[in-house]
């Protein structure tokens, strides 16, 4: 079982646009090693932007990246057009493929979210961008976001990654779900709760095989963000931000 602890991240220093960037493949702790990223999931930030932030056009190149929203709404602005505003129950996955430009705007307040960037199976797929509406379950449980084809989540990634998140109230415990050849990822995203023993807080990590990482139990109100990974998954390094192997 490895833990990545929030403190373990690379940060930005803070400010109206602040990170916590976080190379998922440091959670074995060996910071020497050629690449940092954790199979195909390469790098996630966890960030708060102030009211007003303007992140003004940009080009991503082969980056499968994931906009989890956990509190705030943010608008997306990209070169097809498209104007759409993302929230915790409106979430979008860009796959930038051979090439894409966007931006990213807080007219209405902050924004407190995670932006995952994915290594896609392979490089210059057509670009895209996906939104699902999902609300979350009345009843604590997991809700199924993203992931391959097979996965029939409701946004699509392409690439062996499923991500799942769950909103538990304290006292609870939740079962991860398993699929088979996959690895378990986990991020608190709020909160705290108890896995395997361990305390873990918001900004920390933890991972070890499916038979190891099997329940966590809610021991401050707490939302989680697991990753389940094919660790063996065919990817490409061409994407600009996903393909840097460590800083």
């Amino acid at each position: 079982m490895n833990i990545l602890r929030n403190e373990q991240a690379y940060s930005n220093g803070g400010g109206v646009f602040s990170l916590q960037i976080h190379r998922p493949g440091l959670i074995d702790g060996i910071f020497e090693k050629e690449d940092h990223a954790f199979g195909p999931l390469s790098r996630i930030d966890h960030a708060k932007i102030g009211k007003g932030t303007m992140i003004r056009m940009h080009e991503h190149i082969n980056d499968e990246i994931l906009s989890y929203m956990w509190q705030g709404e943010m608008l997306h602005e990209d070169s097809s057009g498209l104007k759409e505003t993302c929230s915790p129950t409106k979430l979008m996955l860009m796959g930038a493929g051979r090439s894409f430009f966007h931006e990213e705007s807080t007219p209405t307040g902050p924004v407190e979210m995670l932006q995952v960037f994915i290594r896609p199976s392979e490089k210059d797929f057509e670009p895209r961008v996906q939104f699902a509406e999902m609300k979350l379950p009345e009843v604590s449980d997991w809700r199924l976001i993203a992931g391959p084809t097979e996965a029939k989540a409701p946004l699509e990634i392409r690439q062996q990654i499923i991500v799942y998140d769950v909103h538990g109230k304290i006292d609870e415990a939740f079962t991860l779900p398993i699929v088979a050849g996959y690895t378990p990822w986990l991020y608190v995203m709020d909160g705290e709760i108890m896995a395997h023993g361990e305390s873990l807080y918001k900004g920390d990590a933890i991972s070890g095989t499916a038979e190891e990482l099997t329940t966590i139990q809610i021991t401050k109100d707490s939302t989680v963000v697991l990753f389940l990974v094919d660790l063996k998954a065919p990817m490409t390094l061409a994407g600009n931000f996903s393909g840097v192997k460590r800083f």
